[in-house]
This record gives C-alpha cells, sequence and structure tokens, in this order.
C-alpha cells in the first residue's frame, strides 16, 4: 500500500523550527461531514519558556520516542486545546504528564464529553496565564467557535489553528480534493481562512478584523499552522495575504 503523501514525514518527531520552538507533524486524521470526510494532516507546537516548563499546543499522539525525546527537550507544563475540535489527544498527555496543566478553549467540554473528565482550565482571556509574557494569548469569538492565537515573542513565531489552513495540491491525492480546497480557498501558495468558517464570523466581522489586525501588529516572521504547509518566512506578509479579503 502506498504512503498517504498528505503527511510532513519525519512523524512524531519535534523538528526546531526556532530557538525554544518545535513542531512536531502527526499522522491523517479524516474530518467533515459524514461523506465525503477529507483528510487532514496534523501538526503540534512546542514552546520552551523559562527553566524548561513547556508549553504544548493542539497536542499529537503521544508516542513512547516522542516522550523520550521530550524529556530531552523539558517538562510539558502546560497542555493546550486551541479550539473546540483540537482536543483528541489531550487525554493521553494529561495522563503522560499528571502535573501539567490543561488548558481549554470554549465549547471544548461540550464537544468532547467524557473523553475530557479531569479538572481543566478556562482559555478565553487574554491575560491571567503563567505563560504572560514569554506567550501572549488572542481568544477571538465566532458563532461557530472560539479559536486561541498564540505569539511566541522571543521567536516572533505565530501559532494558529484552522484561522489558516494551507493544503499543497501536490501532497493531495485525488482531484475531487484539489477542487475542494480550491473551492474553499485553503490551496497552497493561497492558503487562508477556509470559506465556510468565515461565514460563521459574519456578525463577528468587526472583532476577527480587530484581531487580525492585532496580529499583524505582532510582526510575526513565522506562522505555525495545523493543517497544510506552514509559513517558515515572511509571517507578516502571510498573514495579510491570506486575511486580504477581511482588511479591503
Amino acid at each position: 500500500m502506498a504512503r498517504n503523501t498528505m503527511d510532513y514525514p519525519p512523524l512524531n518527531t519535534p523538528k526546531p523550527i526556532a530557538t525554544d520552538a518545535w513542531i512536531v507533524d502527526g499522522p491523517i486524521i479524516r474530518f467533515g461531514m459524514p461523506w465525503p470526510k477529507m483528510p487532514f494532516p496534523t501538526r503540534m507546537t512546542l514552546l520552551r519558556l523559562h527553566g524548561g516548563d513547556l508549553f504544548v499546543h493542539s497536542p499529537t499522539p503521544l508516542t513512547a520516542p516522542l516522550r523520550d525525546r521530550i524529556a530531552t527537550l523539558g517538562t510539558p507544563r502546560w497542555i493546550v486545546g486551541p479550539n473546540r475540535i483540537h482536543y483528541w489527544w489531550i487525554p493521553e498527555w494529561k495522563a503522560a504528564f499528571p502535573d501539567a496543566g490543561v488548558w481549554l478553549a470554549p465549547r471544548i467540554r461540550e464537544q468532547a464529553g467524557a473523553r475530557i473528565d479531569f479538572a481543566a482550565h478556562r482559555l478565553d482571556a487574554e491575560t491571567g496565564y503563567p505563560w504572560d509574557g514569554a506567550i501572549s494569548t488572542l481568544p477571538v469569538a465566532g458563532s461557530f467557535m472560539t479559536e486561541v492565537e498564540f505569539f511566541h515573542h522571543p521567536s516572533r513565531t505565530l501559532v494558529l489553528t484552522d484561522f489558516i489552513e494551507n493544503f499543497e495540491p501536490g501532497k493531495l491525492g485525488s482531484g475531487w480534493m484539489r477542487w475542494l480546497t480550491r473551492l474553499g480557498g485553503v490551496q497552497d501558495p493561497n492558503g487562508a481562512m477556509p470559506r465556510d468558517m468565515r461565514r460563521t464570523f459574519a456578525r463577528q466581522r468587526p472583532q476577527l478584523r480587530a484581531a487580525v489586525e492585532r496580529m499583524l501588529a505582532w510582526e510575526p516572521e513565522r506562522i505555525v499552522l495545523a493543517h497544510g504547509r506552514w509559513y517558515e518566512r515572511d509571517g507578516t506578509a502571510e498573514l495579510r495575504r491570506a486575511f486580504g479579503w477581511l482588511l479591503e
């Protein structure tokens, strides 16, 4: 059987992207309507703060080799679910690192049900977190979900989840997937907020624009995305391009 080319090997391996910043590419998942479900590559971000504390954003599966590698980087201190559909592997990280705090975006508990049956903190404010100072926190609320964005000041890395998706045509295995990602406005090199998600911010358009302007003011050097090719350079320009439909 041919290997799925949508993923970004090596998988389950921390890859340095800047000082004290790593990404971990995970497996392909399928998400969407009952049919057809679209395959999505997954990606976690790790940020290291003073003292070796690790900020774990949108966890991917915790394999034994990955856990061993994590031990050489620092200690997971905060495990973060950044929106209501990015929570699936949080329980196994909490089980492996019971002293770590879990921080959940609004509506994750309702979405996850019994899968998350342990204490967790709410992730719905801009300040008041133990990582304040090194990492800025920006919740952006729409009618479907709140996504919480993060900016790691030391490395000038903006960490998004689903606010930009950027699927590479050469990695898509069929013509309908290339057509669907182009129709949805999420095909590389023109990745952006999916058009169906844009509609969920129709009533919050001024707030969304203010959030994007806040992110632009941070002048990110790079932008990590959960799905598809991320932006290793020219982060501010890519952010402005991706949200040109909103800023015009």
